[in-house]
């Protein structure tokens, strides 16, 4: 019997609104301390110790695993590998926008079956918006009043009329040189990957692109945000076009991936890989 994923999403979105209201409180004064290459604000702390205390409460870590960036390194893999459900979780993903106070950052919850999401939240406290999506739900968009509706991807078919969204940050030569030669020449840039998926559900985006380099994205970065997509008629692909696999041993997300409206995905994946091999020949 497939668990109650609305019951569910119900009970995330209530923790989303509270970590983004932490989140939007600590916009204003926090502190910066380095993690590896990436900065870690007070805000992302205090956020994934909410979180996890929350979800923790009502879905028992002996039955979920729990994978959240600002853990993931002090649990053993055997917490989470093999195991059918898994959190992961985001507590505030362009943490350097958050810094620079662009608006532009995002939460994101998403539950996990065997890899793959099946619910999803996605709180942008910069715009006062949250996002949630079910498995055969569809996906809505809310606000703090609570008023609430259901999203749907743009039907734009030609190139010319599409619009890419992309990172300010996390941006290297390989991907900058794809970014130039991409036949789609509107180009939006907006922080987070949460956001930017936000931006195609609301139709002011209909295609993002990420490649990793030297580092890559991880599974928090997109488990949430694909469900939000693809509940909203849109597709989020590696670019060869098979489906992210999620809660593996590496975290990480080499390669490339491309989401989209869905119109053209196929033809727009071909192109990214068409274009990558005339890069990499120089």
């Amino acid at each position: 019997m497939e668990p109650n994923f609305e019951g569910i999403c119900a009970i995330v979105r209530s923790v989303g609104w509270g970590a983004a209201e932490i989140l939007a409180n600590q916009a204003q004064s926090f502190e910066v301390e380095k993690s590896g290459d990436s900065p870690v604000t007070s805000a992302d702390l205090a956020a994934n110790r909410y979180i996890l205390e929350k979800l923790q409460a009502v879905f028992d870590p002996q039955v979920f695993a729990y994978l959240s960036e600002e853990t993931y390194q002090s649990e053993p893999l055997e917490s989470r590998i093999g195991r059918d459900w898994v959190w992961i979780i985001d507590p505030l993903d362009g943490t350097k926008d958050f810094i620079n106070r662009t608006g532009e950052y995002a939460m994101h919850i998403a539950l996990t079956y065997r890899g793959r999401p099946v619910v999803a939240v996605v709180a942008c406290p910069g715009f006062g918006k949250l996002y949630s999506a079910t498995l055969r739900g569809g996906t809505w968009v809310e606000n703090q009043n609570g008023d609430r509706q259901r999203l749907q991807v743009s039907n734009k078919a030609e190139f010319n009329d599409l619009t890419v969204v992309a990172s300010r940050s996390h941006r290297d030569a390989r991907f900058n040189q794809l970014m130039d030669r991409f036949p789609v020449t509107q180009q939006k840039q907006i922080g987070s990957v949460g956001c930017k998926i936000a931006a195609i559900v609301e139709q002011n985006a209909d295609v993002y692109l990420s490649l990793s380099g030297k580092s890559a994205a991880k599974d928090w970065d997109f488990a949430a945000p694909e469900l939000i997509l693809t509940e909203a008629g849109g597709q989020f692909t590696y670019f060869d076009q098979s489906p992210i696999q999620y809660n593996r041993e590496d975290v990480s997300q080499w390669g490339g991936i491309l989401a989209s409206n869905g119109q053209v995905h196929g033809e727009l994946c071909q192109t990214a890989i068409a274009l990558l091999e005339e890069i990499d020949r120089g």
